[in-house]
């Protein structure tokens, strides 16, 4: 009963999106204002983060039944939003609920097509492995049309769509699905016997692609600290009671980066908790995030191991792309074997892949790769120009290295303490 009237309202009570391009200098103001409803707030960032929009502050509050979110907004330039076809896709699909559902003036989504067999992996990672698996793909005759790989804290997970090199369709055959998930398992085994690695094979998926990558990761315990990661440092999560209103603050402070917000909503989510309360601001390429959440039962953290475990998991949720390798981007027409030679290249050169994206349009390839030398180091630029020798200087092109993050406004709020927020009429 309590479910018919919850929808009941929600019928009656419409998510409403404002979008203001004059009340800031600096940024395009969009507020979104709908009744409560489980992940609509991820769904929101998610749409934003699809269009490679940066979030520079937001405000989120849901008390009392109600959702409103405010959020500052630029392109990647540091610019206002002034293309009315991205803004009237994110007024279309957040007012209808039906986010990320389709492409739009050549942003490509991270939803999965009917028209792909979609392939999950996740197991140990290791230098060369991205090589072994187009390798096997390619002997197998299939495709790679999209996909996206993460790897971090000894582990790697990836969403590939595939096709039929002779069809261009979805794989269906069910005794070649099985030879295919037979043989990746072989690859992702390795020397390996105490970790059974996992891959699963769809037609058609289900999930986003990034947002199944958190989910891999999570299911796969990244969190647990198997190696020494380099980025914690400058990574600092915070885990308070507020004992008066039954919360917990979570506290984030990190170097700030694109999508940032959306990977901590992701792993707050896949934890099971809900966010009621919230800022974000980003001010000099820092980033602070300041939540007041409840598990999804409605009661806070209650344990020091529950606490400590929220922390590990919101650092390994940032980490898993806080990409500080160089990056290198293919263009090139698309054809069978592609992938495969790239990577081997990579590998005879001593190059290890710790994060890659992979997008065909077209007949057009344009594929990024994050990468190091096979200790996590930075690789020599002589060997990068030899690589780029036997690859080709138009075809793979250096975009620079990731240490320094991408240009923010300058101008930002001041910081505050969330705690004030208790103070005003909306509580």
């Amino acid at each position: 009963m309590d479910d018919v009237y919850a929808k009941f309202i929600e019928r009656m009570n419409p998510t409403r999106v404002v979008i203001d391009n004059e009340s800031c200098e600096l940024a395009t103001i969009i507020e979104v204002v709908s009744t409560i409803r489980q992940g609509i707030l991820l769904e929101v960032v998610q749409v934003l983060a699809d269009l490679d929009l940066i979030i520079t502050k937001a405000y989120v509050s849901s008390d009392g039944g109600w959702f409103m979110n405010v959020f500052n907004v630029t392109d990647c330039d540091g610019n206002k939003i002034r293309d009315e076809g991205i803004l009237d896709y994110i007024q279309k699909h957040v007012e209808t609920d039906a986010c990320c559902l389709e492409s739009m003036r050549g942003f490509t989504v991270g939803m999965p097509s009917e028209e792909h067999t979609s392939i999950e992996l996740t197991g140990i990672d290791r230098p060369g492995l991205l090589s072994e698996v187009f390798a096997v793909l390619t002997d197998l005759r299939c495709n790679v049309v999209n996909g996206e790989i993460w790897t971090h804290n000894s582990r790697a997970a990836a969403v590939i769509d595939l096709t039929e090199q002779s069809t261009g369709q979805a794989i269906e055959d069910p005794k070649r699905l099985s030879t295919i998930k037979q043989l990746l398992c072989n690859v992702l085994q390795g020397n390996i016997s105490f970790m059974t690695p996992r891959i699963t094979i769809s037609s058609s998926g289900v999930t986003h692609r990034q947002r199944r990558l958190h989910q891999l990761m999570f299911a796969d315990r990244d969190f647990e600290r198997l190696e020494d990661v380099e980025h914690s440092s400058r990574i600092h999560v915070c885990v308070l009671d507020c004992n008066d209103r039954d919360y917990t603050v979570v506290s984030i402070r990190s170097k700030d980066r694109p999508k940032l917000l959306f990977d901590t909503l992701c792993t707050l989510t896949d934890m099971q908790y809900v966010v009621f309360h919230g800022t974000v601001i980003t001010e000099r390429m820092e980033a602070h995030q300041e939540y007041y959440i409840r598990h999804i039962d409605g009661l806070p953290v209650s344990s020091e191991a529950e606490r400590q475990r929220v922390i590990d998991c919101l650092e390994a949720a940032i980490q898993r792309r806080a990409s500080e390798e160089l990056e290198l981007e293919l263009c090139s027409d698309d054809r069978l074997g592609l992938l495969s030679d790239i990577t081997r290249i990579f590998r005879e050169n001593g190059l290890r892949i710790r994060q890659a994206e992979m997008a065909t349009r077209g007949g057009k390839l344009k594929d990024t790769f994050f990468v190091t030398d096979v200790s996590g180091q930075p690789i020599d630029p002589k060997n990068v120009d030899l690589i780029r020798q036997q690859i080709g200087q138009n075809i793979l092109r250096v975009k620079g290295n990731l240490s320094l993050s991408p240009k923010f406004p300058q101008e930002m709020a001041r910081s505050f303490l969330f705690t004030n927020l208790f103070k005003s009429r909306s509580f």
